[in-house]
């Protein structure tokens, strides 16, 4: 079979590239709202195939230590539901969760007996490279595996790389960055640190006025313009030269991790100016964030009681990115959608977490907030990407502007997201339509069927 790639004509089988895998529904990347699609797939009667570049599922959740899932609740109730719930009993069964933090090594364990439950197929070390397209209807992806070159042929596909690396190799048409200057928010490479004497720790923070309600709930966090009970310490230590600071100014953050005494979690050091989608750009962000990560520790160690044995434990295997291409969908999510606390009829995930952007090029972050009680809804046409057929895209790289973005790219959403592509690919499998023609009441009533909320309430 000869098939178009990005840019030339790829023969598959017959003595070309060997197939690997064809199946009902084919998911590119096992992240946040990856593991969730390929379960929601398959748990739909979808024969699913799940290719990761890593050797474990979890994405920016497991290999960039992003181990906050964020509130995703409404006047006490949980907007997000669905798998995203079950996910939280899992790791709570464990003792390794408090319904917001979560073990990164805990969770990589669940992701795989869940996925293993589900019947879904499992390829790690796979890096998809290329789209195979028949005409503008994208039927798999040529992949770099130990072997060489392999083709994963598939009914539907899922961009969950976050990037939307399949979408724009298939030709949807993408947006990056802010629309003023194409500017991303900073990236961040976050650590662990161990050796950690968090009585100390906390005795420490709380002298200084910073609440610490038990050992397990240790939380710091500063930005110009937000926590300030420690905002003196890390300023001097910045105007000193001992905390790494450029355009980005300070920020630092860092909790306890659940079940792990003595150990510390950093969500930075942020870095500014990284391009997601560039392995250069991403290369120089890690060296540089590990270069700023002992010149940190080095910071806390001397000023910071608690700290005086800290060590590097690990620092994240990725480059933490909050965002980089975004689809051009079939519906743009808009930060007037945000303010105005939009409902849409094929809502597939609701929200209420701010629109949260770290500054590109100046200090600090800037968050806008909803009032009290009310939500946005997100469509399930922001997940249709233009131009292209059988191809889903879920994630932080849906169809949003950059403000709007920075109020959908966290964990609950992306797994909501993920739920509904998983659940439409399969149905789209089945009923040999695409995802564009799909029934969306019927996917709506599908999904409320798993426990999900969404459509209009």
């Amino acid at each position: 079979m000869t098939l178009r790639s990005r840019n030339y004509r790829v023969t598959v089988g017959d003595g070309g590239v060997p197939v690997a895998a064809d199946s009902d529904v084919l998911v590119v990347g096992g992240g946040t709202a990856g593991v969730v699609a390929a379960l929601a797939a398959a748990r739909n009667g979808a024969n699913t195939v799940l290719i990761e570049n890593l050797g474990f599922l979890g994405g920016s959740q497991s290999a960039a230590l992003v181990t906050p899932i964020m509130d995703f609740h409404c006047d006490g109730k949980p907007l997000i539901t669905g798998i995203h719930l079950e996910m939280i009993d899992r790791v709570n069964a464990l003792g390794e969760n408090d319904g917001v933090w979560h073990n990164p090594e805990v969770l990589k364990r669940v992701y795989e007996d869940m996925c293993a439950e589900a019947s879904v197929e499992l390829r790690y070390y796979t890096q998809a490279v290329d789209v195979l397209m028949s005409g503008k209807s994208i039927v798999g992806v040529l992949a770099a595996a130990k072997a060489g070159l392999e083709g994963f042929l598939a009914k539907q596909v899922i961009d969950c790389t976050g990037d939307a690396d399949v979408a724009v190799a298939a030709g949807v048409p993408c947006q990056k960055g802010r629309e003023s200057d194409g500017m991303n928010q900073p990236a961040s490479l976050r650590f662990i640190a161990g050796g950690v004497d968090a009585e100390r720790l906390a005795s420490f923070l709380r002298g200084r006025g910073h609440p610490v309600p038990d050992l397990a709930h240790i939380e710091v966090g500063y930005a110009k313009g937000g926590a300030q009970n420690l905002g003196d310490l890390w300023e001097a230590g910045a105007a000193r030269g001992e905390i790494p600071a450029g355009d980005e100014g300070v920020y630092i953050q860092f909790f306890a991790l659940p079940g792990c005494p003595g150990l510390v979690a950093f969500n930075c050091p942020r870095v500014c100016r990284v391009d997601g989608t560039d392995s250069a750009s991403l290369t120089w962000a890690a060296i540089e964030g590990r270069r700023r990560i002992e010149k940190l520790l080095s910071f806390c160690r001397r000023n910071i009681p608690g700290f005086e044995k800290a060590f590097v434990a690990l620092s994240a295997p990725m480059v933490g990115i909050r965002e980089s291409r975004r689809i051009e969908g079939e519906y743009t999510l808009t930060v007037h959608d945000f303010m105005a606390a939009a409902k849409f009829p094929d809502a597939v995930a609701k929200s209420r977490y701010p629109v949260d952007i770290h500054n590109p090029d100046r200090e600090g972050v800037t968050v806008i907030t909803l009032p009290p009680g009310d939500y946005h809804d997100i469509p399930y046409r922001c997940l249709v990407p233009k131009v292209v057929n059988q191809l889903l895209v879920a994630g932080r790289c849906v169809s949003a502007t950059f403000e709007a973005q920075a109020a959908i790219r966290v964990q609950a959403n992306c797994r909501a997201l993920g739920e509904a592509a998983g659940t439409a690919a399969a149905m789209c499998a089945a009923e040999g339509v695409t995802p564009r023609r799909l029934n969306r009441p019927k996917l709506i009533e599908r999904l409320r069927a798993q426990g999900a909320r969404v459509g209009a309430d």
